[in-house]
């Protein structure tokens, strides 16, 4: 995104009713159940959901204390949970089909801690962080505003608040912001489509949305009415997995950063802390967001990169976007790898994310989240290196 001159970005997000949502739920449903019965269990889960119909597949190593029976009957708590009970699709009737098996030996054997070697790397790959102070989260604007729209949506229908009345799960956003010299300063236009009940009417639906949408942006950055589009198809009733199939890790982009920073190509859901797709990414966003937080850059995208089977990451890099403040980025990165240990191990143990922790990061993003100590959701978005990185550059 660039940062002088005046221009319009967008980002989206889908809610948790949405198949692709649905579908990364179940999966870090199945990862919660391993994790709960041993944290140490590994875990590659996908999920495909269709018209009542549920798939599992993948490779794992657990308890056998985790079985068929027992997902099934998570899964269809967690269907009810995102508040399926249509025709089309319901935690009641819908056909569960588990197709989890045995993790491959050799992807095992490059993984795994014995006698001198350290644990590796669960596959190959690079992974990014971003952080920016265009929000309180330190996230980007665009994708900040399009997963709270949703949130207060969902919250409303959850509650049963009229404001909400005849609102179904299926939900998509998009917001487009007007930037001015690298700073978001109004929304341009507004794009909402949700699934609702036959009886409501697109005017009716698109009054109970404008107080949502106004509310969830700052004062002042209201859309026009004319730039305000709600179910612009028209009519939206069958939704969630009886509208369309839904796949495990096909809404990446929504996960992170909404398009305003790089991504590595790996999804999140489904996958234990030793697939750095995962983990490192939760690494990535950690450390730059501690970067801005200690106030040495106004904007920070880190990466870094591993090999399968490899316990230390092959580099790290760092980038401030010509925002640092006096702060040399090959220094950084120095300090970066003194503070946090960026083996899988050191990863996983920093952010203690052998806990079923998986479920509550499968919707409105995994990144500027607000992190819960009690539970252990979302530790990558502490800012306790804060007081490391200022004393290492004096500030």
């Amino acid at each position: 995104m660039r940062d002088t001159g005046e221009f319009l970005f967008t980002s989206e997000s889908v809610s948790e009713g949405h198949p692709d949502k649905v579908a990364d739920r179940v999966s870090d449903t199945v990862l919660d159940a391993f994790l709960t019965a041993d944290p140490y269990s590994r875990v590659a889960c996908e999920t495909l959901v269709t018209t009542n119909r549920v798939v599992l597949g993948g490779e794992v190593r657990g308890p056998e204390t985790v079985t068929p029976e027992l997902l099934s009957h998570l899964v269809r708590l967690a269907i009810h949970d995102i508040g399926y009970d249509q025709a089309g699709f319901s935690w009641r009737n819908a056909a569960i089909e588990c197709h989890l098996h045995a993790q491959s030996a050799d992807i095992a054997q490059g993984v795994d801690a014995e006698g001198n070697k350290d644990e590796g790397a669960g596959d190959q790959g690079i992974m990014f962080g971003y952080a920016c102070r265009e929000t309180e989260t330190l996230m980007p604007a665009p994708i900040y505003y399009a997963h709270l729209i949703l949130r207060r949506m969902s919250e409303l229908r959850r509650n049963g608040d009229q404001g909400a009345a005849g609102l179904l799960p299926d939900a998509k956003s998009q917001v487009t912001l007007r930037y001015v010299d690298g700073k978001p300063v109004g929304a341009t236009s507004v794009v909402v489509s949700t699934q609702h009940e036959e009886r409501l009417e697109q005017a009716e639906i698109k009054r109970l949305l404008w107080p949502i949408v106004e509310s969830s942006l700052p004062k002042g950055w209201m859309c026009e009415e004319r730039e305000f589009y709600v179910n612009p198809t028209g009519k939206f009733v069958i939704g969630g997995p009886d509208g369309d199939c839904g796949l495990t890790g096909r809404k990446i982009i929504v996960d992170t950063y909404g398009g305003a920073a790089p991504h590595g190509g790996g999804a999140f859901s489904g996958k234990d802390p030793t697939k750095v797709d995962r983990s490192a990414a939760y690494a990535c966003r950690y450390l730059a967001k501690n970067v801005v937080a200690a106030g040495l850059a106004d904007k920070c995208t880190l990466q870094i990169s591993y090999a399968i089977g490899v316990s230390h990451p092959l580099s790290v890099y760092v980038d401030l976007h010509g925002t640092g403040r006096d702060v040399d980025e090959a220094r950084l990165e120095r300090t970066l790898r003194d503070l946090m240990d960026l083996s899988p191990r050191g990863i996983r143990e920093h952010l203690r994310l052998n806990r079923p922790i998986y479920a509550p990061t499968s919707a409105y993003g995994h990144f500027g989240r607000e992190h819960d100590d009690e539970k252990g959701t979302f530790s990558w978005e502490k800012t306790d290196l804060v007081p490391g990185l200022k004393a290492a550059f004096h500030r």
